[in-house]
């Protein structure tokens, strides 16, 4: 889809086709057949048994007859930006160079709409090969307010779903994300600063955070990802603007009171902001 013949820049054909600038200049190693395999399995395994470390899904892929050593089911899952959720020190392993931010949502009531942001990265298999996915979500009404795909976890995608969100909806009071190398980078963090967001990262015991995430990871996989098994990245793109209208507009939610994410967020959003 990107012409590098054409007058346009590439980095404007990027934003019209909602690239990551990024991707431009990456060239893929590819990952032969039986890992993309593997990668696919781990992903079931670990949105199952999201507390499964790499010697769990090792002894799952086993029962299922595929001969694995734990080694390289970790090295698989470094690759798809996984671990095991549970109670530990920090659930995402930092840049050793980058400031890390507290935590500041404990005990604090989340009841408005642009209260609180959160991030976060997934993975995402396809028929032959894999891409990443970042959402900016509002925590008090689980709206998707943008979301991006990349084929490398480079800052970028990241960073520019933030600015759209940034210029769609506003600025939230306070931005929580894990402590992964995205969001504690420069230039992540200081798109927040300079718009006055407060930073908040997990640390010790929010592991419960990270479970609310996965239930949209759930969603996105089971009732989309796996029944279509895109075959490129600007299908995926294709089926998630379909698909993330239907979960703001459409999909109700047991812990919204059967309210979809946007009757939730439109009915939460402080009338100053509504205004705007």
């Amino acid at each position: 889809m990107i012409d590098r013949d054409h007058k346009l820049p590439l980095t404007q054909q990027s934003e019209i086709l909602e690239l990551s600038r990024s991707s431009l200049y990456y060239k893929a190693v590819p990952v032969n057949a039986r890992d993309l395999q593997l990668m696919k399995l781990i992903d079931k395994i670990h949105l199952k048994y999201p507390f499964y470390g790499s010697r769990s899904i090792r002894d799952e892929l086993r029962d299922q007859g595929y001969k694995i050593g734990r080694g390289h089911v970790s090295t698989l899952m470094k690759k798809m930006g996984i671990e095991a959720i549970y109670q530990k020190p920090r659930l995402s392993k930092p840049h050793p160079g980058h400031k890390i931010y507290p935590y500041l949502l404990r005990g604090m009531d989340i009841t408005r709409a642009n209260q609180v942001w959160a991030a976060d990265i997934t993975y995402l298999p396809m028929a032959k090969g894999f891409c990443y996915l970042v959402v900016i979500m509002d925590w008090a009404s689980r709206k998707v307010l943008t979301w991006r795909l990349s084929n490398t976890l480079d800052v970028t995608f990241c960073t520019e779903a933030l600015e759209e969100a940034l210029r769609r909806f506003g600025s939230p009071e306070i931005f929580n994300t894990d402590q992964g190398s995205q969001f504690t980078s420069e230039a992540f963090t200081g798109i927040l600063n300079t718009h006055g967001i407060r930073i908040s990262m997990d640390g010790r015991g929010r592991w419960l955070d990270n479970v609310f995430v996965e239930r949209l990871w759930r969603s996105v996989k089971y009732e989309d990802v796996y029944l279509k098994a895109y075959d490129s990245i600007p299908a995926v793109r294709e089926g998630f603007t379909t698909y993330f209208k239907f979960y703001n507009g459409r999909r109700r939610h047991q812990s919204l009171d059967r309210k979809t994410p946007d009757n939730v967020y439109w009915g939460i959003l402080p009338q100053k902001q509504v205004a705007v």
